[in-house]
């Protein structure tokens, strides 16, 4: 274990801090804020100081999708979510889902790729709740969603024409 593995185990557990906060307040917002610090932290120390690895790689997909599901289920009551937009975050869980069942079949391991655009969709997916601050309208819903999209496409034809799993692969593109 190490300094970023111990990081990514803190978002973790301040993930498991927003279901007891009221959600959208002062004190989710400064929670929530620190899990996306400790999920740049991470990451940067580990590269830094030579420390990445495969339990570190997998720590920081769990901890990731840890908060994505508590982020959507503490802020799901407040969003105005259309049919359209429903089957689109559908159809992007299902390419997920596809894109992982790939990886296992293929590698007999699960992963995520660490590329650019999930990168992009993360970070986006983010600032989402920050901009409830200032607006209730969905638009950005469809920007994530379509960048989401994509980027669930890519990381499934990586997936499908790769020799090999590389979960730091940038793009389809490059490697």
């Amino acid at each position: 274990m190490s300094i970023p593995n111990y990081i990514t185990i803190s978002r973790i557990a301040l993930s498991l801090v927003l279901l007891l906060v009221r959600p959208l307040g002062f004190i989710y917002y400064v929670i929530y804020f620190l899990c996306g610090c400790s999920d740049v932290l991470d990451g940067f120390i580990a590269r830094k100081t030579n420390t990445t690895s495969k339990l570190g790689e997998k720590l920081d997909s769990i901890a990731d999708a840890i908060l994505l599901f508590i982020l959507i289920y503490t802020i799901y009551p407040f969003l105005q979510i259309n049919v359209t937009l429903l089957v689109w975050i559908i159809a992007i869980f299902v390419l997920r889902m596809i894109s992982l069942l790939v990886v296992f079949i293929r590698y007999k391991t699960f992963a995520m790729l660490h590329s650019v655009l999930n990168k992009v969709t993360g970070f986006l997916i983010f600032l989402y709740p920050f901009s409830l601050l200032f607006t209730k309208v969905n638009t950005g819903l469809y920007f994530i969603c379509m960048t989401a999209c994509i980027s669930a496409i890519e990381e499934l034809l990586i997936h499908l024409t790769s020799k090999e799993l590389i979960v730091n692969r940038k793009s389809l593109f490059k490697i």
